[in-house]
């Protein structure tokens, strides 16, 4: 059975690798392992080992602490009773949808200027949604 911080790791794996659009080919060819180990650590199945995790770390350009991040929320149990935070699930959810990390790539892409322009007209869009609501 995957031990909780093992999941944890595995998905900010998974997110980061997504994220910069690699397949676990790929990046397990840059660390010098097979895809089915990169498989391994991203379900939690495998314990990442110090060392692998600073390879990994180096080959997603990433601080070894961006593994850790957020597991102090995920670690802490809920109250019993206690609605769980709608915000952070949604937020949770919409990161690992493949469009959304699509849309991420692309806007990252684009120069300086076009990106102020885009967020821009995204936030100009939300206010006018909010409006109309």
């Amino acid at each position: 059975m995957a031990n909780a911080i093992d999941l944890h790791v595995g998905k900010r794996l998974r997110r980061r690798r997504r994220l910069l659009g690699l397949t676990q080919q790929q990046l397990a060819e840059s660390i010098g392992i097979r895809f089915q180990q990169i498989q391994k650590y991203e379900c939690g199945a495998n314990r990442v080992t110090a060392s692998r995790l600073y390879e990994l770390a180096v080959a997603l350009n990433v601080p070894v602490n961006y593994f850790f991040e957020g597991l102090q929320q995920a670690m802490t149990p809920a109250t019993p009773g206690a609605p769980a935070n709608d915000r952070d699930l949604i937020a949770a959810d919409v990161l690992s949808q493949k469009e959304t990390l699509e849309l991420i790539r692309a806007y990252y892409k684009l120069g300086e200027r076009p990106r102020r322009r885009l967020l821009d007209l995204a936030k100009a869009l939300q206010d006018e949604s909010t409006d109309a609501a």
